[in-house]
């Protein structure tokens, strides 16, 4: 695993504009923030066609028990209320039950694509738990934390992030929660 540093591989997908230095500033972020938690992580560098769980983990040989998904969830009431949710790829988020009683509200669903680049600045394949909004609640299944090391997303559809649970731990506002998946 690599130490805290400065060592960012560049992603294939920023080519000049716009977006391309959004893209640079979330994985910049992504990394502050990593370097700040003092836990040891690799970047990895990917094609962004296998970004998403099972493409990448077939691709990059990776078992799917050792990957892990950031999904924002959204109250369908207004003003729409967030939360991030870190799940093991192999298991189900217990939206209706437990992420709602969570949340304290009557309704859940999943945030669309859109709506979750517009909050977290990030695509689907890529969001990560790490330089979230402020103030965003993050609730972890608490399976993750059995695990010698994991895949998270990397803030990008070009990079994901191994490192140990113990990151989850130390991340500011993330509460491990028992049962959130089935």
């Amino acid at each position: 695993m690599r130490a805290e540093g400065t060592f960012v591989v560049p992603s294939p997908s920023t080519s000049a504009g716009r977006a391309s230095r959004a893209v640079d500033d979330v994985e910049r972020r992504v990394v502050e923030v990593l370097d700040g938690l003092g836990v040891p992580y690799e970047l990895w560098p990917i094609d962004p066609d296998y970004a998403d769980t099972g493409p990448f983990c077939e691709k990059y040989g990776v078992p799917l028990e050792h990957s892990a998904n950031t999904i924002i969830v959204a109250s369908k009431k207004e003003p729409r209320q967030y939360a991030a949710c870190v799940v093991k790829a192999t298991r189900r988020l217990d939206v209706n039950h437990v992420v709602r009683r969570l949340m304290g509200v009557a309704r859940l669903s999943f945030a669309s694509a859109d709506e979750t680049k517009a909050l977290t600045g990030m695509m689907i394949g890529g969001v990560t738990v790490f330089a979230l909004p402020d103030g965003l609640p993050i609730y972890v299944d608490d399976t993750l934390m059995d695990l010698p090391w994991l895949i998270l997303g990397g803030g990008s559809r070009s990079s994901k992030i191994r490192t140990s649970p113990e990151v989850l731990r130390r991340l500011p506002g993330a509460q491990i929660v028992a049962g959130l998946t089935t």
